[in-house]
């Protein structure tokens, strides 16, 4: 079997924005990325539950694991998308979702991811995108375990959900609005 006929040799990128619902519905939108998994990281408990990390005491943060194709999108180019759809100048919180578990974190999975998430970063610093410093933790990408099925295309399955309609969407509209040609379907 030829290396075509096997598939692409995917990447995997780990990202916490606080909500993972907000991450995974913009993520899926995005051309190159094979597969998006809600779940939990840098935590000290093993195989977390979303109620016990809602606590904010497992230390884990709400994540996503990204699977993609970085012949199609770059890992730059993710942690720009994942940069645009989040505050990652507010530690423990984003909007009314505070603690621990709502931290802006990069979970590197390798030496070339660690050095782009840091690039970034300062470039994003010396361009004074933010009006505050960025917050932003970068770390090796612990266990990642994978949120209960209730939370997997969450925006899909709740769109109409009070919490999706005004925290979710508005995310989507600020995607689409900025990165269209990074859309699934957008003739990149």
């Amino acid at each position: 079997m030829t290396e075509e006929a096997k598939g692409p040799v995917l990447e995997t990128a780990i990202l916490g924005g606080g909500c993972f619902w907000c991450l995974e519905a913009v993520f899926d939108l995005v051309d190159g990325v094979e597969s998006v998994v809600p779940g939990y990281c840098g935590g000290h408990v093993d195989n977390p539950g979303y109620r016990q990390v809602c606590t904010g005491g497992t230390g884990h943060a709400e994540v996503v694991k990204v699977d993609f194709d970085p012949a199609r999108v770059s890992y730059r180019e993710l942690l720009e998308i994942f940069f645009l759809i989040h505050d990652p100048t507010t530690v423990d919180r984003q909007g009314n979702d505070v603690g621990p578990q709502y931290r802006s974190v990069i979970f590197v999975t390798s030496d070339a991811q660690l050095h782009d998430a840091l690039a970034l970063i300062e470039d994003i610093g010396e361009q004074r995108i933010y009006p505050k410093a960025i917050v932003t933790r970068v770390e090796r990408a612990p266990v990642f375990w994978p949120a209960e099925a209730e939370h997997h295309d969450y925006y899909m399955n709740n769109s109409d959900q009070p919490y999706c309609q005004y925290v979710v969407a508005p995310k989507i509209a600020k995607y689409r609005a900025k990165l269209a040609e990074r859309r699934r379907g957008s003739g990149r």
